[in-house]
């Protein structure tokens, strides 16, 4: 294979990622313990699908900028300042369309600022920054950096404590912006703004995978020098975890290394499948799919549930299933794969149509 051509397998594991994200996010009653996010320390693989999002994302960034020889003009600081804003802005949207469909239009005073998007949108923005400013060969220690410092502060702010009163992610978020403004569905807010620190992080290790895929030169180094930065990754966040367990809400930095070695690994082993091999794209086709698209295709699921929640489509649906389904899990399964099932239809449409939407 020629070393210069488009990898697929990026296609492939960012649309895994998203139909992922996509499942996880739309089960529906009972589900399996495997689709529910851990409760607080540990890992499942409903808490590998955000994660890996945001290492590919990494791996995009580099070779997005380095189509610009990575020099920081204008135009290249004024698409990445508006991608940002855009990216964060839609995050909002989505968290003020969830009230507004239920009757409160305008009530801002209970809207959330932050959610998966709006972690993304900075995330990419300090790591494009780094990218345009900063010396490549400084990537390395600028994540040791972020993740040793981060895990100081996890240490001496009681960062793993399960009260928002307590550990200093959530006392941070509470100063700032106030408890009407976070997410209540867990001790503290899982995309608060002091886990952005690790997120910037985990980004940083994607973009160093960037850099690698983009000049190992040939497919088998690309697939070597994955592999490896996948099995250091994980060693070193495994032993890292008998200090700072691994957490998803508060992004620890174990997490962060062990959730970006496991999608190192995948990563060349699609590149193996995909684009040295050459396996049947019937095979991956649906994943590419939904990775041409992906952004548009998360936000439209994401507004999608919302309307199904308000007008009781997803009900109905989970009933009609349950009718021949009796186990709850197994119904719980059979929705979540339903609602991917209609993203995928809607990202088949646009694919047909040679419609990929990018900010």
């Amino acid at each position: 294979m020629n070393s210069n051509k488009r990898l697929v397998s990026l296609d492939v594991l960012r649309g895994m990622t998203v139909a992922g994200m996509i499942l996880v996010n739309n089960g529906s009653g009972d589900s399996f313990e495997m689709l529910q996010h851990s409760a607080w320390n540990g890992l499942t693989p409903c808490d590998l699908v955000f994660p890996f999002f945001l290492f590919i994302m990494g791996i995009s960034c580099y070779l997005s900028l380095s189509k610009t020889q990575f020099v920081p003009t204008a135009p290249i600081i004024y698409k990445v300042v508006r991608r940002s804003v855009l990216l964060f802005v839609i995050g909002l949207l989505i968290n003020w369309f969830g009230n507004a469909v239920w009757g409160d239009l305008f009530d801002f005073a209970h809207l959330r600022y932050f959610a998966v998007l709006q972690r993304i949108a900075l995330c990419y923005f300090f790591v494009s920054m780094f990218a345009l400013f900063v010396n490549h060969r400084y990537t390395i220690p600028a994540i040791v950096l972020l993740l040793c410092g981060y895990g100081i502060l996890l240490i001496a702010g009681d960062g793993y404590a399960e009260d928002a009163r307590v550990n200093i992610l959530g006392r941070t978020d509470l100063l700032l912006f106030g408890y009407d403004h976070l997410y209540h569905h867990t001790p503290i807010d899982p995309e608060g703004l002091l886990g952005t620190i690790s997120g910037v992080a985990h980004v940083l290790i994607g973009f160093y995978c960037g850099k690698l895929i983009k000049t190992a030169g040939s497919i088998e180094r690309k697939m070597i020098g994955l592999f490896a930065v996948g099995i250091v990754c994980v060693m070193i966040g495994y032993l890292l975890s008998y200090g700072l367990p691994l957490n998803k809400c508060v992004w620890s930095p174990s997490y962060a290394l062990v959730t970006c070695g496991l999608a190192a690994s995948l990563q060349a082993l699609a590149i193996l499948v995909v684009d040295y091999r050459s396996c049947n794209p019937l095979y991956y086709k649906g994943f590419q799919i939904f990775g041409m698209n992906a952004l548009i295709l998360y936000v439209g699921s994401e507004l999608l549930a919302i309307v199904f929640g308000r007008w009781g489509v997803s009900s109905f649906i989970y009933d009609v299933l349950h009718t021949v389904i009796s186990s709850l899990k197994w119904c719980s399964l059979a929705y979540a794969l339903t609602f991917v099932a209609i993203n995928f239809v809607i990202g088949y449409v646009l694919y047909r149509k040679r419609i990929f939407i990018k900010l």
